[in-house]
């Protein structure tokens, strides 16, 4: 592997400023979703997204994502069937007191028709390790680390081409892996319901913390 130069394009601080505030008062506006419309989205659209969460920074560049996209409605259906027995479990028997008060102001339960109406289901899967053309394990680095910042590209970049999104974790989530029929050095991360919300969607009346309380000048 070889070098070259930096191709980057340095801005003024006035258009430094107008970037930032631009992008700041966009990305606040990105909300959650669980109501959501079966109007079709173009495929070209999630490929471009997921190519932008593919340019993510990664431990020693070893990229240890897989995105798979889901629009067939039986694979769908067997998501959502294998999510609300998880989800179902969470909610009657594994979830804490504590954690249950933490969800009720989001009005959730284990019924997920999300999972079949969104036209999209992303799922991230984190890959442990690779596997060399000879059977031959090689460890990847920091791998939960460079899957998040990848997710995050993705939400970002779904959120900037006009779609709606919903990041799903059913705990367990190991049905992924085998209804998708993935190897075993990959380990579902993410389930990414993806597009437009409904027509009547309704969110919940929630506040972030100050900057104040996030960040800390020294």
């Amino acid at each position: 592997m070889g070098f070259k130069k930096l191709d980057f394009k340095e801005f003024s601080k006035e258009e430094m400023l107008a970037r930032s505030t631009s992008f700041l008062n966009d990305i606040v506006s990105r909300r959650t979703v669980r109501e959501f419309s079966d109007r079709p989205v173009p495929i070209e659209v999630i490929e471009n997204c997921i190519k932008s969460a593919a340019s993510a920074p990664s431990g020693a560049n070893k990229q240890p994502w897989q995105f798979v996209i889901v629009q067939d409605p039986e694979v769908k259906s067997k998501i959502r069937e294998a999510a609300e027995a998880e989800e179902k479990e969470f909610y009657g028997h594994r979830a804490t007191k504590e954690w249950l008060e933490d969800l009720n102001q989001f009005g959730t339960d284990w019924h997920k028709p999300f999972l079949e109406i969104a036209p999209y289901l992303i799922v991230v899967f984190r890959q442990i390790y690779d596997v060399e053309d000879d059977g031959s394990h090689r460890k990847n680095y920091y791998v939960s680390e460079s899957v998040g910042i990848a997710s995050g590209f993705l939400l970002a970049a779904l959120h900037n081409a006009g779609l709606a999104t919903l990041t799903h974790t059913p705990s367990p989530m190991n049905f992924l892996g085998e209804i998708l029929e993935r190897p075993a050095n990959e380990k579902a991360y993410l389930l990414i319901p993806v597009g437009y919300p409904d027509d009547d969607a309704k969110v919940p009346e929630i506040t972030k913390k100050s900057f104040d309380e996030i960040s800390t000048k020294v």
